[in-house]
């Protein structure tokens, strides 16, 4: 069997010969790290650094990886849906030699300028109706131009001769408008104008709705679709659950359904933190597939969802990256952890997040090398 063969096999509860060892890529100061301990010369990261690029899958089959999950097929304008996306830009160089600028979603954000790492939002661009209307509905129009025709006609042309899944990235219907008018602001809109609120949620969904099914109806197979959406915490949602169900669940359900309607089975949703709540509306919209599902401080596992949803839903994820930073038997251990999981079927483990820089290159190596030993 080939890779793509065997994600299909695990998801759908078929024999398999062997479980594919799946990633969640890097954190730049990972590869940096390798560089000067001589596992990765230092002009190769950036290639490993692009997501499903021949350099990040050569680099990654040396280490023992099969695939990037995470690697999904993203058109021209990538992530947010704004077209064109905001040009990022310096406002100012502060005294402590942070830069105080503005990102691509329209947020004003401070940062080292050597760091990778969440960002600190100080300020936003989308504030009301008239910030709205001027800077962000023109970006937010359906026009043929968003979509790389000439990668898709490429990518079609391999429907059948492709070895690696291959996932069609659907974008984020809440957290890329929480990243450009900030929680709070998208929650007080809630209370204060909710017809925009509405508005601003049926554009963004108007968009990634119309660019899935024009990629879709070019031809190209995909393995998966996947959402990504990162708004919960280690205490909860950042959202009120009943908010998300009335106003997003709608949403979620006809994105599916098109995307049902090409053949897709997995649709898969990363989400930080703790997910619990928010699982049920997007499980009952459409989703049936939990990415990375974070091992993290809140010990998020398949288990307990496999026991309230059923079969129908899948999990991707759950092996905590922070072994990598350890010892060998911890490997081994976090490994016997995951079999009962693996048992249960319709489930593919993976690191629970980027490698971080703590890692250790051979501890890596090590658990890519156990996991066929475990599992094949």
């Amino acid at each position: 069997m080939n890779n793509r063969e065997r994600f299909h096999a695990v998801l759908n509860y078929q024999p398999y010969d062997r479980m594919p060892v799946a990633h969640f890529s890097f954190w730049r100061q990972t590869l940096e790290k390798w560089a000067l301990e001589g596992h990765i010369k230092a002009d190769e990261i950036d290639g490993v650094m692009i997501e499903g690029s021949p350099e990040e899958v050569a680099y990654c089959n040396e280490l023992g990886f099969d695939f990037n999950y995470n690697a999904n097929f993203r058109n021209s304008t990538g992530s947010p849906s704004l077209f064109p996306a905001f040009e990022p830009n310096i406002i100012e160089k502060l005294p402590d030699g942070r830069s105080k600028l503005l990102d691509k979603y329209g947020a004003i954000i401070v940062q080292k300028d050597d760091l990778t790492s969440i960002t600190h939002i100080v300020g936003h661009t989308l504030v009301d109706r008239k910030s709205w209307e001027e800077l962000y509905l023109p970006r937010l129009q359906p026009d043929m131009n968003r979509l790389n025709m000439e990668k898709i006609k490429e990518l079609k042309e391999t429907n059948d001769t492709r070895t690696q899944p291959l996932g069609l990235y659907l974008k984020s219907l809440f957290g890329q408008i929480r990243n450009s008018m900030g929680i709070e602001g998208i929650s007080y809109l809630y209370a204060d104008d909710e017809a925009l609120y509405d508005e601003i949620l049926k554009t963004y969904a108007d968009v990634m709705f119309f660019e899935a099914e024009e990629t879709l109806k070019a031809g190209v197979k995909f393995d998966n679709a996947h959402f990504w959406e990162d708004i919960c915490f280690k205490n909860g949602p950042l959202v009120s659950p009943g908010v998300f169900r009335e106003k997003v669940g709608p949403h979620y359900k006809r994105i599916c359904d098109m995307v049902k309607s090409y053949g897709i089975d997995i649709i898969s949703l990363d989400c930080d933190g703790v997910i619990d709540t928010l699982l049920p509306i997007w499980f009952e919209n459409g989703v049936n597939t939990m990415f990375p599902i974070e091992v993290g401080t809140w010990d998020a596992s398949l288990e307990p969802w496999r026991e309230r949803y059923g079969k129908e839903l899948r999990g991707i994820g759950g092996v905590n990256k922070l072994a990598f930073d350890l010892e060998y038997s911890d490997i081994d251990a976090e490994i016997e952890r995951i079999k009962p999981i693996v048992d249960l079927g319709g489930y593919m483990p993976c690191p629970d997040h980027r490698i971080q820089p703590t890692a250790k290159y051979e501890n890596v190596v090590y658990y890519c090398n156990e996991m066929r030993k475990a599992f094949g």
